[in-house]
């Protein structure tokens, strides 16, 4: 079924929707997660099952103009440079105001990403899908440059620019999310129990 119809069903409280988008790309996501986790497999599932929470929580508040997939892939990259962000703030001294993230702060993301995609909109559509093959799909300049008949030169000229135009347009912690990088029980039972 096709991603958009899935996320429509969604938005109508439909949780066997939900669960066929997990269903399809909980592997991937979680093969991606592993990749920036050291190989952490709890961590990794943590992560990924965190965005499938967070996508029915906010389903009626989040809007997906884009790709279903693409948007998962930035919320867990998102989560991903915030456990690492954590990780280095809870091993130095606390900085001053700061607060535990709750509901505003996850709505704040979900109108972040919304943001996001809008400057990726606005990008030349070869550029756009040329740079969501190497941030999303984890591509490599080699790999992308074979699949859209291109040269590998090409390819960085591409990334380059729309590294450019974006770096222009958003806040740098929010470019950071398009930059090409080189207890998990309870969570499963609170997706397979009948909370989503």
């Amino acid at each position: 079924m096709e991603d958009r119809t899935l996320w429509n069903r969604i938005k109508k409280e439909e949780k066997s929707a939900l669960r066929q988008l997990h269903d399809k790309y909980f592997h991937q996501m979680y093969l991606y997660a592993k990749r920036y986790t050291n190989g952490q497999t709890m961590l990794s599932e943590d992560l990924v099952f965190d965005c499938f929470i967070k996508l029915w929580e906010f389903r009626q508040k989040i809007e997906i103009k884009t790709s279903v997939k693409h948007y998962l892939f930035l919320m867990l990259r998102n989560s991903i440079i915030d456990h690492h962000r954590k990780k280095r703030l809870f091993t130095e001294p606390l900085a001053s105001g700061y607060t535990a993230p709750g509901e505003e702060k996850e709505f704040d993301d979900q109108k972040k990403y919304a943001l996001l995609y809008a400057s990726l909109e606005q990008l030349p559509p070869q550029r756009r899908k040329i740079l969501e093959m190497a941030v999303f799909d984890s591509m490599t300049y080699n790999q992308i440059a074979e699949k859209m008949h291109i040269s590998r030169n090409t390819v960085k000229t591409h990334i380059a620019r729309a590294y450019r135009f974006l770096k222009e347009r958003l806040d740098p912690k929010d470019f950071n999310l398009f930059l090409v990088t080189k207890s998990t029980t309870s969570r499963k039972n609170y997706y397979k129990t009948g909370h989503l």
